[in-house]
C-alpha cells in the first residue's frame, strides 16, 4: 500500500502543481516566492535534466517507461521493506508525472526555480528524493550484512 499511496501523493501534487503554474503564468514568466530564494519561473523542458539531449522525448519516454515497469514488476513480485516501497513509489510517481508531460506537452512542465540550479517541478523532487531513500537504503544494508558476516 505504501508504495501505491507515494506514487499517488507525487503524481497528483506534481499535476495538479503544473497546472495550477500553467494557469497563473505565462511560459517564461518569474515571480518570486520567496524572496531571493525561491522564484515560481514556468518553463517548458524539452530535454533531461539542466535541458541536455534536448528533442528525444522518445529516448526519455522508453526509459521512464522501462523505470516504471520494472519497480512496479519488483513491487507486486518481491516482499520489500517499507522503506523501499516508498521510495520506489516516489520514483514511479514522478517518472509518471513527467511520462505525462512529455506525452501531452512534448516536453516537461518546470516552475521551481532557486535562480543558482535548473527550473524543476515535483516530479523531479520525487525522484531524486526516492533515488537518495533507495541508495541510502542499500547503503546501509550493505555495511549491516559486512558487519554480520554475510
Amino acid at each position: 500500500m505504501k508504495f501505491w499511496l507515494s506514487i499517488i501523493m507525487v503524481l497528483g501534487l506534481d499535476q495538479l502543481s503544473k497546472l495550477w503554474v500553467m494557469n497563473s503564468l505565462f511560459v517564461g514568466e518569474s515571480r518570486p516566492l520567496i524572496d531571493h530564494v525561491l522564484f515560481l519561473t514556468y518553463v517548458h523542458n524539452p530535454g533531461a535534466a539542466f535541458g541536455m539531449m534536448a528533442g528525444r522525448s522518445w529516448l526519455f519516454l522508453i526509459c521512464a517507461g522501462l523505470v516504471m515497469a520494472v519497480m512496479i514488476f519488483y513491487n507486486t513480485r518481491y516482499n520489500l521493506s517499507g522503506i523501499v516501497k516508498i521510495a520506489m513509489g516516489l520514483i514511479v510517481g514522478g517518472s509518471m508525472g513527467n511520462f505525462i508531460d512529455r506525452v501531452v506537452f512534448n516536453s516537461v512542465r518546470d516552475f521551481l526555480d532557486l535562480g543558482w540550479w535548473p527550473v524543476f517541478n515535483i516530479a523531479d523532487m520525487g525522484i531524486v528524493c526516492g533515488g537518495i531513500l533507495l541508495m541510502g537504503y542499500i547503503i546501509i544494508n550493505e555495511k549491516n550484512e559486512e558487519a554480520n558476516g554475510r
